[in-house]
């Protein structure tokens, strides 16, 4: 299942997950989880180049924990949810604000401010084995050396066997999907230059960090593409 960023046919993100997440963009925390969806193609790999921002962009780095699927189903039970598990991911879910907050306004769909090649940087495969208690996970991003982003799955408003139960009642989950699952407070704006790092702990290892993911953001060069608001 290391290979899951190759493989993986989706990406299904979950929105608004963390309650201060919700309050600082100034939403409502939800009833019950919703979801929009990635392509695998913005999948970005350790080593493959930097994250690209696209011309006329407001992107803004949202670090989160991702749950690899490994035996699909359909309506899975939240007491089943462990089987379907296969391990675990470190990923950045980066968003173009401003395009996100334009089609908000108009009631369209958000796959432009997501689905930007480079937009979800990904760590290595972490086998579920590494981690006994989800709810100790630590997030934690830092911009240019400043940590800005810090908390843990304890603060989930759905834990994971709600979201494997919520999202496989809707589409069938299959090997190799991921599922992204929210992110604590304090996301912020990417620029030219600027270099992200991000961690996954884990209070229970001998060193605490369990992934670790580096990156730089650069302009976009080449395309024709550029949002003028």
């Amino acid at each position: 299942m290391s290979s899951f960023a190759r493989t993986g046919r989706k990406i299904v993100a979950i929105g608004r997950n963390y309650a201060d997440h919700a309050k600082e963009l100034g939403n409502a925390v939800p009833k019950e989880p919703f979801f929009f969806l990635k392509p695998p193609s913005s999948y970005l790999q350790q080593g493959e180049g930097p994250i690209e921002l696209p011309k006329g962009t407001d992107v803004h780095y949202e670090v989160e924990l991702g749950v690899v699927i490994g035996k699909p189903g359909r309506d899975i039970s939240k007491a089943n949810a462990e089987n379907h598990i296969a391990g675990y991911a470190l990923a950045i879910d980066m968003t173009a604000r401003n395009i996100q907050d334009a089609v908000k306004k108009k009631g369209l769909p958000w796959s432009t401010a997501k689905g930007f090649d480079t937009f979800t940087p990904i760590g290595p495969f972490i086998e579920k084995s590494k981690i006994k208690e989800i709810s100790k996970v630590g997030l934690h991003l830092s911009l240019n050396g400043q940590v800005k982003q810090s908390g843990t799955a304890q603060d989930m408003i759905f834990d994971v066997p709600h979201l494997l139960n919520f999202v496989s009642s809707i589409m069938k989950l299959e090997e190799g999907d991921l599922i992204l699952t929210g992110t604590p407070a304090g996301v912020g704006r990417v620029q030219d230059g600027d270099k992200i790092e991000a961690k996954l702990t884990y209070p229970e290892l001998d060193g605490e960090v369990l992934s670790q993911i580096s990156y730089e953001a650069k302009h976009r060069q080449g395309g024709e593409y550029e949002f003028k608001g």
